[in-house]
């Protein structure tokens, strides 16, 4: 049976409690080195915080719709003011709650629609009991089939 390009991509990471601050999710997505990590709420996987629910988090909402913001002339130190107690809230609050996942008998396909279809780095693998079991970026995913195409997989 031949391999399927996302074989050796799971990586496992760290998840973030729901319970968490959106500060202390923050550096958490920092420290991995992701651009996001999943969230799980009582040991389940429940969605994903990284840097755009962060800017999200920081920027006041009216920016999502907005085509262009160059008219905008505050700092980010000042919207970072403004925004400071939203740092101390729970990332549960704040984390993507689509049903952005796979689970371990998912398919190259599969994960091809997800990264076409939804804004999203990560595609994070979970069990049947919706334990996290790690993630696929859509960097690596890329790499492997840039890798494959090549023929020096």
């Amino acid at each position: 049976m031949p391999r399927t390009l996302s074989d050796d991509l799971v990586r496992k990471v760290p998840v973030i409690p729901a319970s968490d601050s959106v500060g202390q999710a923050a550096r958490r997505v920092v420290d991995s080195g992701l651009p996001a990590l999943p969230v799980d709420d009582d040991g389940r996987y429940c969605g994903i915080f990284g840097e755009r629910e962060f800017v999200t988090v920081i920027f006041p909402g009216y920016l999502g719709e907005l085509k262009y913001a160059g008219f905008m002339t505050h700092a980010l130190d000042e919207g970072i003011e403004k925004r400071a107690t939203a740092l101390a809230e729970r990332v549960g609050d704040h984390c993507n709650r689509e049903h952005i996942d796979v689970d371990e008998g998912f398919s190259d396909a599969q994960l091809a629609e997800i990264f076409l279809h939804h804004r999203v780095l990560i595609v994070p693998v979970v069990d049947s009991d919706r334990h996290v079991k790690g993630v696929i970026t859509r960097g690596d995913f890329f790499a492997a089939l840039v890798d494959r195409i090549d023929g020096t997989e």
